[in-house]
C-alpha cells in the first residue's frame, strides 16, 4: 500500500498567505469601523461638556448667557476638530 505525499504547491502557499493576510485585515476593519462609530458620540460629547462648561462658569460668575454661549463655541469647535483628525486618519488608509 502506497502512501501520498503531502506536498504544498507554490499556489497552495499563495492560497494559506492570503488568508492569513486577510483574517489580519478583518481585524483592521473592525478596530476602523469601531472609531468612527465613535465618532459621532465625541463630537456630541464636545459640544456638551462645552455647554455645562460654559453654565457652569455662568452661575459662578453671574454673566448669563455669555460664557454658555463661549462654552457652546468651544465645545462645536472641539467636535469639527475630532471631525478633521478623522478625516485625516481615513486618508492613511
Amino acid at each position: 500500500m502506497k502512501t501520498k505525499s503531502c506536498r504544498v504547491t507554490g499556489n497552495q502557499a499563495a492560497g494559506e498567505r492570503l488568508i492569513k493576510m486577510a483574517e489580519n485585515d478583518k481585524g483592521k476593519t473592525f478596530r476602523e469601523l469601531g472609531y468612527f462609530a465613535s465618532l459621532g458620540i465625541s463630537v456630541a460629547l464636545a459640544i456638551v461638556i462645552g455647554l455645562a462648561l460654559g453654565y457652569w462658569l455662568d452661575t459662578i460668575f453671574g454673566t448669563k448667557p455669555v460664557l454658555l454661549l463661549v462654552g457652546l463655541g468651544f465645545g462645536i469647535a472641539a467636535g469639527f476638530s475630532n471631525i478633521i483628525r478623522a478625516g485625516k486618519k481615513a486618508e492613511k488608509y
